[in-house]
């Protein structure tokens, strides 16, 4: 039960991200169905968490906006031109980590529903083939 905690915790963490996690998770051994949905609630924990309070950090990004751009932030720029919110959220758990891909939309534009809707999409897809790829490629070079 704690290693399941410990695959909560740490994909609710921004820099773990379920990329991270969830093969770490099926690598140690532990179920790779249980570490999937536990990664998946994890990183919808977080997201959730900053999607309610995104009007705070509104607030915080305001004073912190004259600083210079993160390279992070450029690529969610550059995602965001060409794809909008769906492909810099489908695309954020890859490139730049699925909470910046979310709080860089809303800072962008996009609606609380629809940062919600495609962030859940997004990191669900990207648990399940993760986990599936991770669990199948580790039978694969264990037989």
């Amino acid at each position: 039960m704690l290693e399941y905690i410990l695959i909560f915790l740490s994909a609710a963490v921004p820099w773990f991200e379920i990329a991270f996690v969830i093969p770490l998770g099926i690598l140690s051994g532990l179920n790779p169905i249980l570490v999937i949905f536990v990664a998946f609630i994890g990183n919808m924990t977080t997201i959730i968490a900053l999607i309610i309070g995104y009007d705070k950090f509104k607030g915080w990004l305001a004073k912190r906006s004259k600083k210079k751009e993160s390279t992070r932030q450029a690529r969610a720029h550059t995602l965001w031109d060409r794809y909008g919110l769906p492909g810099m959220v489908l695309l954020g758990p890859i490139l730049i980590g699925s909470h910046i891909a979310a709080f860089i939309g809303m800072t962008l534009g996009a609606t609380k529903r629809s940062t919600f809707v495609w962030s859940s999409f997004s990191i669900g897809a990207w648990s399940l083939a993760i986990g599936i790829l991770t669990a199948f490629g580790f039978n694969f070079f264990n037989k």
